[in-house]
């Protein structure tokens, strides 16, 4: 089996785990419209446009939904032994690693399509003339935060504080993400032009592609120490 059919294995199996049990994405698409119903009453009308504030609010329920179901990527899993079995199979322990990455960054691109969804029907928010810049940047943020958050969700499964512990050591590492992420966001939904959030968008696939590469080396070290 090629390395590549490996990860698609690994990528089918987690899928096929969700689709069944349902638990994670649920979870993730709950938070989200909680999010937006909560929001839209604690905001008077007229006095903030929601223009104003909604990259903010797009990036920080997409860091917080996404913890609630990436963190509990190997959770499942550990229950039953699952992961401790698939350790044994000789497949590369990176494979393993870009495998969860790939699952779950698929189930946090649908979170994100939920997200805009949600925050343009609460509060009407215009996303602008450059939908393709805005979902690259969503895109490659969330490929940074899923490639962290999955590689720390491996070492905090192993501890008894689990996902309490994830935010903890995963926040400080998200700051050039939010930062780079907000600010592109904020200029491309204000009308801006593409040119002004290049570098952002650079930034933020230079982020994605460290955490990839970071997490490939170290996941094994991680899952053969735990």
């Amino acid at each position: 089996m090629s390395y590549f059919a490996m990860i698609w294995e690994i990528v089918r199996k987690d899928l096929l785990i969700e689709f069944r049990t349902r638990q994670r994405i649920v979870v993730m698409g709950a938070f989200a419209v909680l999010i937006g119903i909560l929001f839209s009453f604690a905001i008077p009308p007229g006095t903030i446009r929601p223009q104003d504030i909604a990259a903010g609010l797009v990036w920080m329920t997409l860091v917080f939904a996404g913890i609630l179901g990436v963190g509990r990527t190997f959770q499942l899993e550990a229950e039953d032994g699952a992961f401790q079995g698939l350790l044994l199979t000789p497949v590369p322990r990176d494979a393993v690693y870009l495998g969860k990455v790939v699952s779950n960054f698929l189930l946090v691109a649908v979170l994100v399509a939920l997200i805009l969804v949600v925050f343009g029907a609460f509060f009407q928010v215009d996303y602008g003339d450059h939908p393709i810049a805005l979902l690259l940047t969503l895109g490659f943020g969330a490929l940074g935060f899923v490639g962290l958050a999955t590689l720390f969700g491996a070492i905090t499964s192993g501890t008894r504080l689990g996902e309490t512990l994830l935010p903890v050591l995963l926040f400080p590492l998200l700051t050039p993400m939010i930062i780079f992420g907000v600010s592109a966001t904020n200029r491309l939904l204000a009308g801006r032009p593409v040119a002004e959030v290049s570098g952002n968008i650079r930034v933020l696939a230079a982020f994605a592609l460290i955490a990839l590469a970071s997490g490939a080396l170290l996941f094994k070290t991680v899952v053969d120490d735990a």
